[in-house]
């Protein structure tokens, strides 16, 4: 499995980097149904910050904002369960299958090339909220002017009118005269 297939299946639920229950089974090439199960049947290993089942409101969001959710997940009656890294890495001591094993080596790779990446472009996150009070300061300097410009679209609008009479004045010099003399017919 490539890095940037398994990257896309990790999604953003209050606050971490999440892969839903339906496409880990498909990963790990077991029916999802199973899946919950073992989860379900080893409840301990998974706490709330390894492992939690989305509400309703949060489902519909996802499913409103992500494209590339599978048909079958999209209309289910259950809400997935979002399993953070630690409980991507919790699953491998649940599925044991040289399948489940491989899938989830790669899996460890993709959060840490995320997490690589975050860390990379931090720098990018201050600068971006430097922008945005720069933005602000500018925004704010525009308001104060709002009242000035109001005299400005006035004058604006006085001179318009100036050019537009001059512009009709302009055309009424300009109009085409009516030669003089007359006008002889070549024959051929």
């Amino acid at each position: 499995m490539e890095l940037p297939v398994i990257q896309n299946k990790i999604h953003e639920i209050r606050g971490f980097r999440v892969m839903f229950d339906f496409d880990l089974a498909a990963l790990y090439n077991v029916q999802n149904r199973r899946l919950r199960e073992a989860v379900k049947r080893n409840n301990e290993r998974f706490p709330g910050d390894f492992m939690f089942e989305l509400t309703k409101q949060e489902w519909l969001e996802v499913v409103a904002n992500c494209d590339n959710l599978p048909e079958n997940a999209k209309f289910s009656p259950v809400t997935p369960f979002a399993f953070t890294q630690e409980g991507v890495a919790m699953l491998s001591g649940i599925l044991r299958s040289p399948i489940a094993i491989q899938v989830n080596i790669n899996i460890m790779r993709a959060f840490v090339a995320i997490r690589q990446f975050a860390l990379l472009h931090s720098n990018t996150t201050q600068e971006i909220e430097k922008l945005k009070k720069q933005v602000n300061a500018l925004f704010n300097d525009v308001e104060s002017l709002g009242k000035e410009q109001e005299d400005y679209d006035k004058q604006f609008d006085d001179i318009y009118l100036a050019l537009a009479d001059l512009a009709s004045k302009n055309k009424q010099l300009n109009k085409p005269r009516n030669p003089i003399g007359f006008y002889v017919k070549k024959e051929s």
